[in-house]
């Protein structure tokens, strides 16, 4: 049984973590609003790039012609995954979900006879990736000392990965991330953007209809430049999605930890309490006893 001078250790090191808990979960608290807010202002923009390029894309409906970013080239031997996870830990399962997400497909492509490679973007992701699939992982991306993401880094994960599939190193490419829904809840998505998915038959020309714009020059020329910036958009939402449920796991995780904490605290104070009794107690018996001795 623990003596009195261990419990009460004891119990300032839980009060001290209790402490530390509490102050990360007031940070991330803080910090989620302006990551749930650029998340959110970054849909809209990702969304409408996919409906402009769904609507452009029926003129290539059924072409042999098709840029590759949007028709493939024509293969599906070897797939790039890009997985994109938080720098940090301390945030419940936000990064092993990603991560598990990105193992059961790649489990399953090498199943099927596949290639897999993967890139990493963010340090957890990679820690975790590493211990299963150390040959499969060509190369890695950490943005640790960026306070915020944005288009810079998202364009230089995007450059590497038009260069890899310039270079034909790859044949399809799927970005896997979380999508943001609130403080509790947070999607693990897999996400496909080479070779960009074309709309069902039939529903490129009623996207078509429901924008009615004239594209100057031609839509080609638009498609054309129009694709490998959405590769760029759709890793910016990524990252920025990632962001927003990272803080909003971590917020979750570290309030878990400040009433698990002060629940071990109070068991620990009512061990302390009784043993202080009991010594007590058993004090004042010696003394009794002492007494009616003499």
């Amino acid at each position: 049984m623990a003596s009195l001078k261990d419990l009460k250790n004891r119990i300032d090191s839980v009060k001290s973590t209790q402490k530390i808990t509490k102050a990360m979960q007031m940070v991330a608290a803080a910090k989620l609003r302006r990551a749930q807010d650029a998340a959110q202002a970054a849909r809209p923009y990702a969304e409408r790039m996919e409906k402009v390029l769904a609507a452009l894309g029926a003129v290539y409906d059924g072409q042999a012609n098709a840029p590759v970013l949007l028709g493939g080239n024509g293969k599906d031997q070897v797939h790039l995954l890009i997985v994109a996870t938080g720098e940090r830990g301390l945030a419940g399962g936000f990064n092993s979900s990603i991560a598990r997400l990105a193992r059961e497909h790649a489990a399953k492509l090498i199943g099927q006879g596949k290639t897999v490679k993967m890139l990493t973007v963010g340090r957890k992701g990679h820690e975790i990736l590493r211990r299963q699939y150390p040959d499969n992982i060509v190369d890695t991306f950490n943005f640790r000392e960026i306070k915020q993401v944005g288009f810079a880094q998202a364009s230089q994960v995007a450059e590497k990965v038009l260069a890899m599939f310039n270079a034909g190193e790859f044949d399809v490419a799927t970005l896997f991330f979380a999508r943001f829904q609130s403080v509790i809840s947070q999607v693990p998505t897999a996400l496909q953007i080479i070779p960009a998915k074309l709309p069902a038959k039939g529903e490129g020309e009623a996207a078509a209809a429901a924008i009615p714009y004239e594209y100057e020059p031609s839509e080609e020329a638009i498609v054309e430049d129009l694709l490998p910036r959405n590769i760029s958009v759709q890793i910016l939402r990524a990252l920025l999605e990632n962001s927003a449920s990272f803080y909003g796991a971590q917020m979750s995780a570290m309030d878990n930890a400040t009433r698990n904490a002060g629940e071990m605290i109070g068991q620990l104070q009512l061990s302390y309490n009784r043993q202080r009794q009991a010594k007590i107690t058993t004090e004042l018996i010696e003394i009794i006893a002492g007494a009616e001795a003499l």
